[in-house]
C-alpha cells in the first residue's frame, strides 16, 4: 500500500489529503474568514492562521482515511507559487514530518496541482488541452501525460479570478465577490450591457480593460441615477460575467483548432463558476471533444489535487533532498 499525505497552504486555505494507491481517501480544508473585512487576503494573517490550523487539519485527514503516521509512504506539499509566509508554514511542517518519519518528501507546483484535479474522478485521453482559471492565474496548458505540460498562453496582466473579484468590489460585494457575481447573474440579462472583447496576441489573455470598462459603466450610470447599481445589479453581473466567459472560451477555441487535443479540461477556482462550467461542456459537445471538469470541492484550493500530483511523482521517485540543519 502506498499512502501519501499531501499539504496545501499556498494562500488562505489550509488543506490536507490522503491518497492511497491513486485513490483519494480523505480531503480536509480549513478556510479563513478573517480576510473578509479587509477585502482581500492579508498575508501575515494567513500565515498565522495556517500555524493554528495545520495540525488539526492533518489529524482529521489521517482520521478520515483511517491511517496512522507510521503507515505513510511519503509526504507531498505545495512549493509554490503562492504567499511566501503561507507556503513556508506548510513546507516546513511537511519537511519536518517526512524527516522524522524517514519517508520521502515530494514538492508540488500549485498550478500543476490544479491541473491534476482533472485526474481525480476521471481518466481523460491525452493530449489534454486545459484551461486553468484562478484568482492568480489564467493559462492554456497542453497536457501530454500526467506530469508533462506545456504552457501555450497566459494572462498579460490580471487573472480572470481577479477580474471577477475586483469587479464584484466595484459593485459593492464583500470579498471574495466572484461567487456573488455568479449568483446574481443567474437572475439577470447577459445582453443588457455591452462590454468590450479584449484583443491580445496568440493564445494570451488580458482582463484589466474589462475591469476598467465595468468601472466606466458604473460611473456613467451613477451620473444619471445614484442608485444605478442596485437598480441594475442582476443585469450588470450577468453582462459582465457573460463577457468574461465568452472571452475565455473564444481564445480557448482557437487553441483547440490549432492543437487538436483528444480531450479538454477546465480547472482552477473559477472553474466553479456555473456559467463557465455550462459553456465549457457545450464547447465540448460543439467540437465533439470529451470535456472534463473537477467536482466543485476540487476546483478551489485543496490538498487532494496536490495528492494526485504527488502520487505520480512518487511512482517516478521524484523526491526532494532532505537534510537536517544544525545551527
Amino acid at each position: 500500500m502506498n499512502a501519501i499525505l499531501s499539504i496545501e497552504s499556498s494562500c488562505d486555505d489550509t488543506g490536507a489529503s490522503i491518497i492511497i494507491d491513486g485513490q483519494i481517501a480523505s480531503n480536509v480544508v480549513s478556510s479563513q474568514a478573517i480576510h473578509i473585512k479587509y477585502g482581500g487576503v492579508v498575508p501575515e494573517l494567513a500565515s498565522r492562521a495556517h500555524l493554528i490550523n495545520i495540525i488539526p487539519v492533518v489529524n482529521k485527514a489521517l482520521q478520515d482515511a483511517k491511517l496512522t503516521l507510521n503507515q505513510l509512504s511519503a509526504v507531498a506539499v505545495t512549493q509554490g507559487p503562492g504567499l511566501m509566509g503561507s507556503l513556508l508554514v506548510g513546507f516546513s511542517f511537511a519537511k519536518s514530518m517526512a524527516f522524522s518519519l524517514g519517508i520521502p518528501l515530494i514538492g508540488v507546483n500549485h498550478l500543476q496541482g490544479h491541473i491534476s484535479a482533472l485526474l481525480i474522478d476521471s481518466k481523460p485521453a491525452f493530449p489534454l488541452l486545459c484551461l486553468l482559471v484562478s484568482g492568480g492565474h489564467t493559462q492554456i496548458i497542453l497536457m501530454e501525460d500526467e506530469l508533462t505540460y506545456s504552457v501555450l498562453g497566459t494572462t498579460q496582466d490580471d487573472a480572470v479570478g481577479e477580474a471577477f473579484d475586483k469587479g464584484a468590489k466595484l459593485l459593492g460585494f464583500d470579498y471574495p465577490g466572484g461567487p456573488l457575481i455568479d449568483k446574481y447573474a443567474q437572475q439577470g440579462n447577459p445582453k443588457a450591457f455591452e462590454f468590450p472583447t479584449p484583443k491580445t496576441n496568440g493564445l494570451n489573455f488580458s482582463f484589466s480593460g474589462l475591469k476598467t470598462s465595468l468601472l466606466y459603466k458604473v460611473q456613467e450610470g451613477q451620473s444619471q441615477d445614484l442608485d444605478f447599481i442596485n437598480n441594475h445589479l442582476n443585469d450588470l453581473c450577468a453582462s459582465y460575467q457573460n463577457r468574461l466567459v465568452e472571452y475565455l472560451l473564444k481564445v480557448f477555441l482557437i487553441a483547440i483548432k490549432e492543437f487538436k487535443p483528444k480531450s479538454i479540461g477546465l480547472c482552477g477556482g473559477v472553474a466553479a463558476n456555473s456559467l463557465l462550467r455550462s459553456k465549457f461542456n457545450q464547447l465540448g459537445i460543439k467540437t465533439k471533444i470529451q470535456s472534463h471538469i473537477p467536482d466543485f470541492q476540487y476546483c478551489t484550493d485543496n490538498a487532494a489535487m496536490i495528492a494526485v500530483t504527488g502520487y505520480y511523482k512518487f511512482l517516478q521517485k521524484d523526491f526532494l533532498v532532505l537534510k537536517a540543519t544544525i545551527f
